[in-house]
């Protein structure tokens, strides 16, 4: 889970310096950028003097990787040399006279760009006019599917293609010609559009992918849907259901048309694709994806489902979600200068949603999601929990809860960890959009704080750190979801839960999450206790070190009363029985610091209660209460020395 996009309210910076420093680093930046952009013109230049020396070749393409791979996490920055770039790169395509090599090679410079900034930006920047379409079209004849070592240019040219479809005129009108041909077949634009995306849909390469897009643009235009949309559908069905993912080839042809379908159900108009989504829904299912091993086509499987559920149901947006009000930190400023928070604001808005029916395709839809949520795999987890977020989003109130109620059952511990990480997904996509009412709280608090401490023991080991690291990303969702009042009779378990995962969870990427989400709440919530004095010490990078955290940052935190006790009895219950010996040691430690903190607590109730786990028949807890035992009574001990006792 990431950090939050905006800094914490009470965040303490110093403008100057920071200014400063951004103008540095902004020179530096502008410095190491031109000089790159000099050698990128001079590297693309002289791309037809490198042609026939294949040592040099391989350079030139290296160097431009390494290039490029600096602009990997903020490729945007790309932005303003895109067009320059491709504008060079065209010229050695679109030029007659320039040999095959060069095209192939001016198409593998284009795709490391793609790769970089994304092919849904670079699509604009290609050239398409209607003079475009027929040489783009022609392009195709000289390539060879089977050919490895050009995919490159396949993928680049069905992309390019794609764009020369959204020309505003009927394909029609640039068939003129092909009756002046005599002795050959006529073949339309239009159809040989279709034959070349039907083609390449069944590849094994990345132009499959290319595909996929090129028929998402094609079918759904207002030409072409009339003539050849169902047709296609047709064809994609048959081809679907002939396919076994048993075979290599049919997984492929699965692959491909799953793409293809779910990107036509994406980007055409609901009342083009409403008259054939129950017939895709219902060879979908007879297609049995979910007993495939293939992940890949497990989540297209569910990516396909929730877009024609999407489809069955209108776009609306649910007039019964919880709204937080003013988002803009600008206009929220204004509104409290202007007038104090109403603290009797609207939350929950009269249903009036429910005289649209809701199709009974919807149901199967549903169900089929939820089953996603519980999948092995994590990117169909994720998926089935952002489609069951959208299609809450456009359902009855009392249904919308119903599937609210169906994720709160993934919860339950005779379920796997899949499932209570689904669940944790499905959980915050219905917080962030306003799903999840203020009514369902408690239930879903609770749940949440079973999921922040889920650990599992399999074997030598142990699962369920996905687990702890979805519900941080549950409680980072819910700070900018609802208001503070709405989170108020949960603040002390919610943030005691939240340090507690910060300092004491044994994976790194959950403390960071939980110290992301305790930020999260401190900024658009504040009222956690002590929230920024805990950040200043517990923040993202400082709780990466697990023994700082157990032994430092776990003694700093304990000196606020509010959550010492819950710190201590996590340890008890939590960590000194822990499959690993080492979290063991660093927690028997930990509660000898902290037994400084709340000395009578710990001789009260502590230590008798680790006396007891000292005959438990379980090896581990056994280690764990002895190890504490003496860590205790030693400080225990040290503190009755110093004051005199």
């Amino acid at each position: 889970m990431a950090l939050s996009e905006e800094p914490a309210v009470g965040a303490v910076e110093d403008p100057v310096e920071d200014r400063a420093e951004d103008a540095a680093l902004a020179c530096g930046a502008f410095l190491e950028s031109f000089g790159e952009s000099a050698e990128t013109k001079e590297l693309l230049g002289r791309l037809p003097a490198v042609l026939g020396d294949r040592a040099a070749r391989e350079g030139a393409l290296e160097r431009f990787r390494v290039i490029m791979d600096k602009y990997q996490e903020q490729p945007h920055l790309l932005d303003p040399h895109l067009e320059w770039m491709m504008n060079l790169l065209l010229e050695f395509v679109q030029d007659k006279k320039s040999p095959a090599d060069l095209v192939h090679l001016a198409f593998k410079f284009l795709y490391i760009i793609t790769k970089v900034r994304g092919y849904k930006t670079f699509l604009r920047l290609f050239p398409h006019e209607v003079a475009d379409v027929h040489p783009v079209l022609d392009m195709f004849t000289d390539q060879n599917p089977k050919d490895h070592e050009t995919w490159e240019t396949r993928y680049m040219l069905l992309l390019w293609l794609s764009v020369t479809c959204l020309i505003p005129f009927d394909f029609s009108r640039l068939d003129g010609d092909l009756h002046n041909q005599p002795g050959q077949e006529r073949v339309s634009t239009m159809d040989r559009i279709l034959q070349i995306a039907e083609s390449y849909l069944v590849v094994s390469d990345k132009a499959q992918d290319a595909a996929a897009v090129l028929v998402s643009k094609f079918v759904t235009r207002p030409d072409v849907k009339q003539k050849k949309m169902a047709s296609f559908l047709d064809w994609s069905l048959c081809t679907l259901a002939c396919s076994s993912f048993q075979t290599i080839e049919g997984v492929i042809a699965m692959d491909g048309m799953l793409q293809a379908l779910a990107q036509i159900f994406k980007h055409g108009k609901r009342e083009d694709c409403l008259p054939y989504a129950a017939t895709v829904l219902q060879c979908l299912d007879d297609c049995r994806l979910p007993d495939s091993n293939q992940t890949l086509l497990r989540k297209l499987g569910v990516k396909l489902v929730q877009r024609l559920g999407l489809t069955f149901l209108k776009p609306q947006v649910a007039k019964w979600r919880y709204q937080r009000g003013c988002r803009s930190l600008v206009a929220s400023l204004q509104l409290s200068v202007q007038s104090p928070r109403d603290p009797g604001i609207q939350t929950e808005t009269p249903d009036s949603d429910g005289e649209d029916d809701v199709p009974e395709e919807v149901e199967s839809v549903i169900e089929q999601l939820l089953v996603g949520l519980k999948d092995k795999d994590t990117i169909v987890r994720w998926s089935a929990a952002k489609g069951i977020g959208r299609l809450a989003g456009r359902l009855p109130k009392e249904l919308a809860d119903d599937v609210a109620g169906s994720v709160l059952d993934c919860f339950s511990f005779q379920e796997t960890d899949n499932a209570w990480h689904g669940g944790c997904l499905a959980l915050a996509e219905l917080g962030r959009r306003g799903l999840l009412l203020p009514s369902r709280l408690p239930d879903v608090v609770t749940v949440i704080l079973k999921a922040l401490t889920y650990e599992e023991k399999r074997g030598a080991c142990s699962v369920g750190s996905n687990v702890r690291d979805a519900a941080c990303y549950v409680c980072w969702a819910f700070a900018r979801a609802y208001e503070p009042q709405e989170l108020k009779p949960f603040v002390a378990v919610i943030s005691s839960a939240l340090v507690i995962a910060a300092v004491f969870d044994r994976d790194v990427n959950c403390r960071r999450a939980a110290s992301a989400a305790f930020q999260e709440n401190v900024g658009r919530q504040g009222t956690f206790p002590h929230g920024i004095d805990i950040l200043t010490i517990a923040d993202y990078f400082t709780v990466g070190n697990r023994s700082n955290c157990f032994l430092v940052i776990s003694m700093f935190i304990a000196g606020f009363p509010e959550y010492t006790q819950p710190m201590i009895d996590h340890l008890v219950t939590m960590k000194i029985n822990h499959w690993d010996g080492t979290i063991r040691e660093l927690s028997a430690k930990a509660l000898r610091n902290l037994a400084q903190r709340a000395p009578e607590h710990s001789a009260r109730h502590v230590f008798p209660r680790l006396l007891s786990m000292t005959q438990s028949p379980d090896l581990h807890t056994r280690h764990g209460a002895v190890l504490s035992c003496a860590e205790v009574t030693h400080s225990l001990y040290t503190l009755a020395v110093q004051q005199g006792r």
